[in-house]
């Protein structure tokens, strides 16, 4: 898969806008590639990505159409080799270490964490969700690793994702169950997982 060195993202509270400024976006720089679309919560997510100039050219574009319509964006001019595969539905798992879960109540918050993760530790990037079904607009990370990694590679991404007042929750857990860990590494979505049959107690 191709990458390029920038991505933004854009989330807005009004899909008319949302389509409007996105064909601003696209009219505006020659980018790369982009993906849009309603996603929950009644949003509509862009998400472009090409060279630095082009993608803060459209980024800047954006924001000048959407006014109070952005909930949240972000706009990454070096972006994390993973991090860009991720966004785009890569998965990565070493089925092994600590894993910790973050959610934050806008996408861009996510990708920023995720980000920010990457870049300062050695931790995989085992899914990121950009609000997809069943997570109401938010954006969801799972990060895989050894324990002193996730434990940074949390307090800096906590410290990206709350920027703008963004609400995050998370939890590291050091060492998960092995249905737990096989669960994961498979995807997070209820609809999406494999059924893990445990020699539970029948009677």
């Amino acid at each position: 898969m191709k990458t390029f060195p920038a991505i933004a993202a854009f989330e807005f509270d009004d899909i008319a806008v949302g389509v409007w400024v996105t064909d601003a976006m696209l009219k505006r720089a020659p980018i790369a590639f982009f993906k849009s679309g309603t996603i929950t919560a009644g949003r509509y997510l862009t998400l472009i990505g090409g060279t630095t100039a082009s993608v803060g050219e459209s980024a800047g574009e954006a924001i000048r159409h959407a006014g109070d319509h952005l909930v949240d964006h972000v706009f990454l001019s070096d972006v994390h080799p993973r991090l860009y595969t991720g966004v785009l539905g890569a998965r990565r798992s070493r089925a092994s270490g600590a894993v910790a879960v973050l959610e934050t109540s806008t996408v861009s918050a996510s990708v920023r964490a995720a980000e920010a993760a990457l870049k300062g530790t050695a931790v995989e990037l085992v899914e990121i969700r950009l609000g997809d079904s069943g997570l109401a607009g938010k954006g969801l990370i799972v990060l895989e690793g050894d324990l002193h990694d996730v434990d940074a590679a949390i307090s800096l991404a906590l410290e990206r994702a709350g920027e703008g007042g963004v609400n995050v929750s998370w939890r590291v857990i050091p060492a998960p169950h092995d249905a737990l860990f096989a669960q994961i590494a498979h995807a997070s979505a209820f609809a999406a997982c494999q059924i893990i049959d445990l020699e539970g107690e029948t009677v």
